[in-house]
């Protein structure tokens, strides 16, 4: 199996951002992605298109490569932090407040889709299993359960708190007295 990667460093985006746009183009083959990449909202999404192509390119100058672009599938790809670059803002009052302008390093792994034969062989074993199976919540008696209330249970009164309200009263009827 061929497998090669591209890396884009010191992208001015933030890694976070650029996660977004990568789960979506993770486990597809490389045609989908890009159309993908093409059409997505985020500005980071050219500079993903960038090293997508550029990794392409790298697996078709491997020697053993088939040739067939079909075949191909982003087997990985991930956004680590880069140097964050630390600038000042002037605020009121002659304060000044901190921006962080933050980069983050793109890396975009390409791999060669195994055999169909392999992955049609291992379907029919799991497919058999998941019929015979029925699911739990269809028993009744984990329907009575869920049905039966919750009781709540009463609070008893603590002898400092009876007494604090005793000593209260008695005051009153004793301040009214005098």
């Amino acid at each position: 199996m061929i497998e090669a990667h591209a890396t884009a460093r010191y992208v001015r985006t933030s890694a976070q951002k650029a996660k977004l746009v990568l789960d979506v183009i993770r486990g597809r083959d490389v045609n989908a992605a890009l159309a993908t990449l093409q059409y997505a909202r985020k500005a980071v999404a050219r500079d993903i298109e960038k090293v997508l192509r550029s990794a392409i390119a790298n697996v078709q100058q491997k020697d053993g490569f088939t040739g067939d672009i079909d075949r191909l599938v982003v087997s990985a790809c991930y956004a680590n932090e880069g140097p964050s670059m630390k600038r000042v803002r002037p605020a009121p009052m002659g304060r000044a407040f901190r921006v962080v302008k933050r980069t983050a390093h793109l890396t975009v792994r390409v791999s060669e889709r195994p055999e169909a034969a392999a992955i049609t062989d291992a379907t029919p074993a799991s497919a058999s299993t998941s019929e015979e199976t029925e699911p739990a919540e269809s028993t009744p008696s984990t329907k009575r359960a869920r049905k039966m209330p919750v009781k709540k249970r009463k609070r008893k009164k603590t002898r400092a708190s009876a007494g604090s309200r005793r000593s209260s009263t008695t005051r009153r009827k004793t301040a009214g007295k005098e």
